[in-house]
């Protein structure tokens, strides 16, 4: 089926990944396939459009876009006459990914989020996980949820602590939530082979299997490992079994890696004979139960109560590092995922800290990547900026976390109106305003109906230009008329651009 553009329409939609490369317009060439996720990031079976328009095919679908021409094929469902791109996103969102009973918790839009990848990497351990903990009260920085990353097991499937680096891991764990963090694991759907529990999960007939019945071995970033299959409901049971004992011990809540598409392949034998995308998806859902959750990947998870991380990002300048932010981040809202976080703040890439000094280190861009995330629903630091900034950039730092604390009672009830409505946190400008020639503005974004949000993402400006929505607008101490226009505003770093409508 072939499809008119039509004058002036926009459309978004498909990998998060590709948020840096949108709008289509009638003048672009993009042609993308979503039969399967091919990226490390969410991805849904829709394309909207600043039009009232949307596409969608619940097992996906190829799409063409040509120089005005959208060319789909057989069974691919073409929805119009919604009005505009909000219009098409809530019924899309209504028909097919609605938001129900969604139980994520507050915590995770509160205070910052700190990680312990890039600070420890593999060699995660008690001491310097207290230490880390500690170092970030000692800095003034507010205690919020603590995710300890991968490292801290023997190995992928043996889901307890390795005894040597935690002695006392339940002592640990009422230390932390003491100082007033709230504990969260990695966990990934891998399994180690010849271990005890590959043994056991392949005798117990759990794992994904070859079409020769062995089980199946995966190569994925850390290497090679068997994968449990959850289209088994006892491999679902198998894993509950040991996130409980975890929980007994007084962990939260749960980073869920892994379990992306591509790490599948089409000729698994499965309890359930679902797909690559289908297994990824029961990943999803069966962390969706927690309410302290983390995902990095997702196959058409929009809806759920999960909170979806950016993937890793690059710790440079430029499309694959901070330059992706704000427009993947504004593409996850737009297709059901709003409670998202833009990465770790300055790059969550661990080889880009491994293989520089701590003195070659960008500090700028680690500050910039600060001002554009605290104001995102979620906010995330892994490498510890009082370790690699100075003291002037680190203040920058500490007046990022200060203004996401001056909005958070904001930044709260959009999460609670996501939760209820499934509606963006942070939002196109053309979300807002679609009577205004803002389709193609990805660098700037509304959180809810009534702040603008303008970070500056270029290395070495001082300002920017911000584009003013008609009406009635308050910049500090100055009120603003704006007729529908771009005005250039200095800024400080760490602090985004921050201009708040006046209601009539």
């Amino acid at each position: 089926m072939k499809i008119k553009m039509l004058e002036n329409e926009y459309w978004y939609g498909g990998y998060v990944h590709e948020g840096i490369n949108q709008p289509i317009g009638k003048e672009d060439t993009y042609k993308v396939d979503l039969f399967l996720n091919q990226t490390p990031n969410q991805v849904m079976p829709l394309f909207l459009s600043t039009k009232g328009r949307y596409i969608w095919a619940d097992k996906g679908f190829v799409v063409t876009f040509e120089k005005g021409i959208i060319e789909i094929g057989e069974g691919v469902e073409l929805v119009e006459g919604k009005q505009d791109l909000k219009g098409a996103y809530l019924a899309a969102m209504a028909d097919h990914f609605p938001f129900q009973g969604n139980h994520l918790s507050m915590e995770l839009f509160r205070n910052p989020i700190y990680n312990t990848w890039i600070e420890l990497t593999f060699d995660q351990n008690e001491n310097d996980i207290l230490k880390y903990a500690e170092d970030i009260l000692t800095n003034d920085l507010p205690a919020g949820v603590l995710m300890i990353d991968d490292g801290w097991s023997d190995y992928y499937g043996k889901w307890s602590f390795n005894k040597e680096k935690f002695p006392n891991p339940e002592s640990m764990i009422n230390k932390l939530h003491e100082k007033g963090f709230q504990v969260m694991l990695w966990i990934s759907p891998y399994i180690t082979p010849d271990t005890v529990e590959y043994r056991e999960t392949r005798d117990k007939d759990l794992l994904i299997k070859n079409e020769n019945g062995k089980p199946f071995i995966t190569e994925w970033w850390n290497g090679y490992s068997a994968a449990l299959d959850f289209s088994n409901p006892n491999s679902v049971a198998w894993m509950e079994k040991q996130l409980e004992k975890l929980s007994g011990i007084g962990i939260d809540g749960f980073k869920f890696d892994g379990g992306d598409s591509l790490y599948y392949h089409e000729d698994n034998v499965t309890y359930g004979n679902v797909t690559p995308d289908e297994q990824s998806l029961l990943w999803a859902k069966f962390g969706e139960k927690y309410a302290l959750n983390e995902y990095r990947v997702t196959t058409k998870a929009g809806g759920m109560s999960l909170l979806q991380r950016l993937c890793d990002k690059e710790h440079s300048w430029g499309d694959t590092g901070i330059n992706a932010l704000i427009p993947n981040s504004l593409l996850q809202g737009i297709t059901g995922h709003p409670f998202s976080c833009p990465d770790m703040i300055g790059g969550g890439e661990y080889l880009n800290f491994i293989d520089r000094s701590d003195h070659l280190l960008d500090a700028e861009l680690f500050v910039r990547h600060s001002e554009i995330a605290c104001l995102m629903p979620a906010m995330q630091f892994s490498a510890a900026p009082y370790r690699i900034l100075d003291e002037v950039r680190f203040e920058s730092i500490r007046k990022s976390v200060q203004l996401r604390q001056k909005y958070q009672i904001i930044i709260e009830d959009l999460v609670t109106h996501a939760k209820e409505t499934g509606e963006p946190i942070i939002r196109y400008m053309t979300y807002c305003f679609p009577n205004e020639p803002v389709e193609q503005i990805i660098d700037q974004f509304m959180l809810g109906d009534d702040v603008l949000v303008a970070p500056v993402y270029e290395q070495g400006a001082t300002g920017r230009e911000v584009y003013i929505p008609i009406g009635e607008w308050k910049y500090g101490e100055e009120t603003l008329k704006s007729k529908g226009e771009y005005l250039y505003f200095a800024s400080s770093p760490g602090i985004p651009i921050t201009i708040e409508r006046v209601k009539s």
